[in-house]
């Protein structure tokens, strides 16, 4: 109920006090007291105090008689109530733990602020007392017994990030902290200067403490690495080149064994440092020399990185390669390692290095050369080259450059893969353009495809005269090829293959360096082009067989003026072959002779073969035809002696003997027995000369006839 409406029951008008003064809110029992006292005694004070509690009991009961039923729902009502305050009670509980926690923390913050500066104020009475003294203004266990509280005190500051009484103390905490960090700044300094290992480490761990690391490593990069770098540049400005560029290096490192061994000692970066009283966490030669070096060689010498000379470029960028890895070798651990290849630095100094650039340079450079001997004009091969035209000679020079030393890097190995893939491919669109040629004794010129095309990504050009950018209309006619020239292709090609599996025996120690493994898919991408290149001579020995084979029947249809030879020439009977014989089987010896060291044995005996059953066959129709002309003249020479009845001296020789007809058969018969003995010198069977056999039982049976009729 509202003190508005609660009555106190009227007692006795005797009682010493007033009943309205326990319902004055300012009341106070010692005041209430002191003012009865000064009426009546204590004792009576009691006893009215007793009587009108005995009244005030009275009228409670009434009250609650009155009011039974309201008293009845008050008890209904406050059902469940406990249950409600129980669920109040957890985070009630939360709250009030957070709150002290907050409260525990700033009490921690203001004693952690307060025993530093008391440490300091007593440190600094201490020094000005002793003004003589040379040590720092703190030192090292001072420092260390302020860092543990500092770390102390920064753990509890962050933790109280917001609170108003933080921002009011923050102020000397920075000051804690920047004079902390001075003096460590200047303790470092001095053990460094002064090669005072205790003085080293005692920083360094209280760096450590603070949470302060890349701090102490920040400084050494500036005040000990950066003049080094920057002194040792300046010195070997001008041998920013190759020939001079080791010397810089060789420098550099030397920075770590003469200047880094009592940190690496301290911090158990050296082999040799022992591990019991080091202080981890720290990792000076990737966080403090490292990006110094980086930083110099990017400022002071950009034309390290200039891939405008792909020559130096590589000599360059393979030195460069090679000081990388003789600082990690200083590393000392392979978490060391692992660090560095992870450093910013580490990545910005490879970024550098315009790797995209100096390939098109060098792509240029190969295909541009290659190109240049892939005319319509084909140029022998060097004296020294294993090839014969310059056009193989080039292409094997080309991906044998590829991968050399003075050409080849690691990062470029897909590259320059493709491109070894790409030279073959444009070497197999050669050939197929040679094999296309028609054969004569000149070349011409026509249009040349290049090799480069105008698109960005550069590779070789395959494409026919629409892809660039012609028409059917406009393409000139095929320039001719020599069938010395054919030879040559085909030779070259099969010396191409052989060569082939000692080029992946090349590219397979670059590619282990690098961790590659799949060595079967770079070997079946080599036989595939293997394969494009033998898919090459069919066209080319079909070419050649029957280039082979026009020359010789040239002179073996000479067979056609033998019956003009003996007929009413009143020659002598034949003994020897005809010189047509030795004319047709000409370009077989020089073929022999000429190419037996450039093409395998297997291949000439091939074409051989191939070009002597061709023009066997011709041979022998051309024979035959003769044969048969003979005797139907002879036929008919008889008919008009016997219808005549006259000697019959046009067919017989004026002393009776061998008839022309007969000559005519005995020379055919000769000239292929001779025919048949050089085939066999040159190391073939007549029996597999396509024709031959028949040819052969057809001038035997001619010759039998002429011997007949002779006797």
């Amino acid at each position: 109920m509202e003190k508005s409406r609660m009555n106190l029951p009227k007692g006795p008008d005797t009682l010493c006090f007033d009943k309205d003064e326990f319902m004055k809110e300012d009341f106070d029992v010692d005041h209430f007291v002191s003012d009865c006292r000064k009426r009546v005694q204590l004792e009576e004070l009691r006893d009215d105090l007793e009587l009108y509690y005995k009244l005030l009991k009275t009228a409670m009961v009434e009250l609650i008689n009155k009011d039974y039923a309201d008293f009845v729902n008050l008890s209904t009502n406050l059902v469940g109530m406990d249950k409600a305050l129980n669920q109040l009670s957890v985070p009630l509980g939360q709250l009030r733990e957070e709150v002290l926690m907050c409260v525990l923390r700033l009490i921690q913050v203001i004693r952690s602020v307060e025993k530093i500066e008391k440490i300091l104020n007593s440190q600094s009475s201490k020094e000005t007392s002793a003004l003589e003294a040379s040590s720092p203004l703190l030192t090292g266990q001072i420092l260390e017994r302020i860092a543990t509280e500092f770390n102390q005190l920064q753990f509890h500051a962050v933790q109280s990030k917001g609170m108003p009484l933080l921002d009011k103390v923050r102020p000397r905490i920075a000051g804690i902290t920047a004079m902390l960090q001075q003096s460590l700044e200047g303790l470092l300094l001095e053990g460094l200067q002064t090669s005072n290992v205790d003085i080293i480490r005692h920083c360094l761990r209280t760096y450590a403490t603070i949470d302060k690391t890349r701090d102490a490593e920040a400084l050494v990069g500036q005040v000990l690495v950066k003049p080094y770098v920057g002194e040792v540049i300046a010195e070997h400005f001008g041998e920013s080149h190759p020939s001079g560029l080791q010397i810089l290096y060789d420098k550099l490192l030397e920075f770590v064994p003469h200047h880094c061994r009592l940190l690496r000692e301290v911090t158990g970066g050296a082999i040799s440092s022992e591990k019991v009283n080091t202080v981890p966490g720290y990792d000076f030669l990737v966080n403090s020399v490292w990006p110094e070096i980086v930083q110099g060689l990017e400022e002071k010498l950009p034309s390290l990185f200039n891939p405008g000379n792909p020559d130096a470029f590589h000599e360059k960028y393979t030195i460069s390669l090679d000081f990388v890895r003789r600082f990690e070798q200083q590393c000392g651990s392979q978490a060391s390692i692992k660090r560095l290849r992870a450093h910013p630095a580490y990545h910005s100094f490879n970024n550098k290095w315009n790797l995209p650039v100096y390939f098109q340079i060098r792509f240029r450079e190969i295909a541009g050369s290659l190109e240049a001997a892939l005319t319509d004009v084909l140029e022998d091969a060097p004296a020294e080259s294993p090839y014969c035209l310059l056009a193989s000679h080039r292409t094997w020079s080309s991906l044998r450059r590829c991968w050399s030393d003075e050409m080849f890097l690691p990062l470029l190995v897909h590259r320059l893969w493709r491109l070894t893939l790409q030279i073959l491919a444009r070497y197999s669109v050669f050939v197929n353009e040679l094999s296309r040629r028609p054969i004569s004794n000149e070349s011409a010129k026509e249009i040349k495809k290049p090799l480069v095309t105008g698109s960005k990504d550069p590779s070789l050009s395959q494409g026919s005269t629409e892809d660039q950018g012609g028409s059917p209309s406009e393409t000139k006619p095929a320039v001719s090829i020599s069938s010395t020239q054919l030879v040559y292709v085909v030779a070259d090609l099969d010396k191409l293959q052989e060569q082939l599996p000692e080029l992946l025996e090349t590219i397979k120690p670059k590619l282990e360096k690098i961790g590659f493994k799949n060595f079967s898919s770079i070997s079946a991408a080599l036989e595939d082009s293997q394969s494009a290149l033998s898919a090459c001579k069919p066209s080319l020995s079909s070419k050649i067989i029957q280039d082979l084979s026009d020359s010789c029947f040239s002179y073996l249809k000479s067979a056609l003026e033998v019956p003009r030879l003996y007929r009413r020439t009143n020659k002598e009977v034949p003994t020897t072959a005809s010189s047509y014989v030795d004319s047709a089987l000409k370009p077989f010896h020089q073929l022999q002779s000429r190419h037996k060291d450039k093409l395998q044995q297997a291949v000439i005996q091939q074409w051989l073969e191939g070009a002597l059953s061709e023009s066997t066959h011709k041979y022998y129709e051309t024979v035959s035809d003769v044969l048969n002309s003979v005797k139907k003249m002879e036929e008919s020479l008889k008919r008009l002696k016997q219808a005549r009845k006259t000697a019959a001296t046009s067919s017989v020789g004026p002393s009776g003997g061998m008839s022309d007809d007969d000559k005519i058969r005995l020379q055919l018969a000769l000239d292929v027995e001779y025919l048949g003995e050089q085939i066999q010198k040159m190391g073939l069977q007549t029996s597999d000369i396509k024709s031959f056999p028949a040819l052969a039982e057809l001038v035997a049976a001619a010759k039998d006839q002429a011997t007949a009729e002779q006797s």
